[in-house]
């Protein structure tokens, strides 16, 4: 009895590394970094990327750059939802919107808490057609004059490719 008792013993804990190996496994693979990533989504296509920039808030010096920037086919019939996760919405962040020509690019900036997700128009009747999303993370910094200002701490790049 004592000898079979330690066999279904044994036989338990191998099933239960095994068990957790896989489990550890499935958990690790797929992600990279950990950083948030934004979404975005039209005609039934999402597109999901990480940060293009990400520095540390305490030495903004110390910054990860990935030329990594998402894509998505886009047409003037649908807009665009783009979404960012509570990591980004619980801070002040801003969505650039990056039009054809590049001087007509707008800003809207949005408060903590206040926006997870935003409904971007591809086409601008004044500006025309949308070509890239920017979602920036601010910090408040203050230069060697005072002043006061919003800097980008973390950026994420979405281009829109037109069908």
């Amino acid at each position: 009895m004592k000898r079979h008792f330690r066999w279904v013993l044994a036989a338990l804990v191998t099933v239960a590394a095994i068990g957790a190996g896989v489990g550890a496994w499935s958990l690790a693979r797929g992600h990279d970094s950990g950083l948030p990533q934004i979404s975005a989504y039209t005609e039934g296509t999402t597109t999901r990327v990480g940060p293009y920039l990400y520095c540390n808030i305490v030495d903004l010096n110390d910054c990860t750059k990935e030329p990594v920037q998402g894509q998505l086919s886009v047409s003037e019939r649908y807009p665009v939802q783009l979404s960012v996760p509570t990591e980004i919405s619980r801070a002040p962040w801003r969505l650039l919107k990056v039009y054809s020509d590049e001087r007509d690019t707008t800003t809207t900036s949005y408060r903590p808490g206040t926006q997870l997700a935003v409904t971007v128009p591809t086409v601008d009747p004044n500006r025309g057609r949308v070509v890239g999303l920017v979602v920036q993370l601010l910090t408040l910094v203050q230069d060697q004059n005072g002043e006061l200002y919003d800097l980008p701490h973390a950026e994420w790049s979405v281009r829109l490719d037109w069908k």
